[in-house]
């Protein structure tokens, strides 16, 4: 059996960052400290940072006044933003650059009396936190998909821009764009792309991987939006694909006659849980690794100036 590894894969830099940002955080203040969410959706990382002196918690009232409080990788809302100021918490924001790039073009659009299109999935932090940026509800409307969009009724004489979560499909968001664009011909788009280099180049590395691979197995948790995408382009395709947590939740059958594996992981899963994988599968069968060339990736965000040593 054949183990094709997608390139680029795991971690991309607005992870990196936020999980250096609760480690650095517990390092200066000892713990507890408190993050609002999983600071990025990956149960071996979060159960990890756990074990350092982190609690996570759903809510800023759970957090004791004047506690150390971090934002997820994924953004907050304004509310939240001022519930944390009205504790007196000491703050460490962990929201991935390229989402404060959304939150601020969103702002901006707003100032400029524009209603916003937030095309992303409903309940998930990130979309959240973006519609929370806004004062007024009815100045920014979520769509899902094409069937959405048909249902919009605003004025064309309006001033009409559009933004996306980070973390979409690169293909099924074109169609949507492209729906939203046929109804509204003078909307406006952002200056580039918001969906984030890191999720198109792992979309991009598994179209190339299943063209080799008869299933592919995604390295990512459940609640992970951008390792979800990348088992849909193989669903799309007609391949079997499969999401885990980790090796243990690999089931014998799938591995039945099956001489290609493609192996990919979403943006928040370390590499430590691709090589588990890739070790288990050497061992049951594997006979050959190789590496599938990808877009090279040299993207780095700092931590806070506050927590650099």
């Amino acid at each position: 059996m054949k183990i094709y590894l997608a390139n680029p894969r795991g971690f991309c830099a607005g992870v990196d960052r936020a999980i250096e940002i609760v480690e650095r955080a517990i390092e200066k203040h000892d713990s507890p400290i408190y993050v609002r969410h999983e600071v990025v959706h990956n149960k071996y990382v979060v159960n990890n940072l756990k074990n350092k002196g982190a609690i996570f918690v759903d809510e800023i009232s759970e957090v004791p006044s004047g506690s150390v409080v971090i934002y997820s990788a994924h953004g907050v809302s304004q509310a939240v933003r001022k519930e944390a100021n009205d504790i007196s918490a000491i703050i460490y924001d962990a929201t991935c650059p390229l989402v404060t790039k959304v939150h601020k073009e969103v702002i901006r659009r707003q100032k400029n009396n524009h209603q916003v299109i937030l095309i992303g999935h409903a309940g998930h932090p990130e979309v959240e936190g973006t519609l929370g940026q806004s004062s007024e509800e009815d100045k920014i409307t979520l769509v899902e998909s094409v069937n959405d969009i048909r249902e919009l009724n605003f004025s064309n004489e309006r001033d009409i821009s559009y933004t996306t979560q980070t973390t979409l499909s690169v293909d099924d968001t074109a169609e949507v764009i492209e729906a939203l664009k046929d109804k509204y011909p003078s909307v406006q788009s952002p200056k580039k792309s918001d969906i984030c280099y890191a999720t198109q180049n792992r979309q991009d590395s598994v179209k190339e991987v299943i063209k080799q691979s008869e299933i592919l197995i995604v390295i990512g948790s459940k609640n992970s939006s951008n390792s979800n995408r990348l088992k849909e382009i193989a669903d799309n395709q007609g391949k079997p694909a499969y999401l885990i947590d980790s090796s243990s939740d690999i089931e014998d059958q799938w591995l039945n006659d099956v001489d290609s594996v493609g192996i990919t992981a979403g943006a928040s899963a370390p590499e430590i849980l691709v090589q588990e994988v890739v070790s288990y599968l050497m061992s049951n069968g594997g006979q050959e690794i190789i590496e599938v060339e990808g877009a090279q990736e040299s993207v780095n965000f700092p931590v806070p100036s506050s927590l650099k040593n």
